[in-house]
């Protein structure tokens, strides 16, 4: 009874100390990924700052762009006046 009972006991014993060893575990991991996770999203925060500004700077271009078009078109047309007149 006694090697029963002891048998028992270390089998409990020897569970517990695997179910702490694998919480332990799981945590660490879960921290790790936590922090992997964190500095992934920075990075893409990041990458999309940066299109954010290519966006803008392309939207001033194509707005600048428009005026000189607008300008050409008036010069052209004063031109035109002036060769006629």
């Amino acid at each position: 009874m006694d090697t029963v009972l002891a048998s028992a006991i270390s089998a409990v014993v020897v569970g517990i100390l695997a179910l702490i060893g694998n919480m332990y575990a799981s945590k660490k991991s879960s921290e790790r990924t936590e922090a992997l996770v964190v500095y992934r999203i920075g990075q893409l925060e990041t990458k999309v700052d940066k299109h954010n500004q290519v966006i803008v700077r392309t939207f001033k271009l194509e707005e600048g762009q428009a005026v000189i078009c607008e300008q050409i078109k008036v010069i052209n047309h004063r031109i035109e006046d002036l060769e006629k007149g």
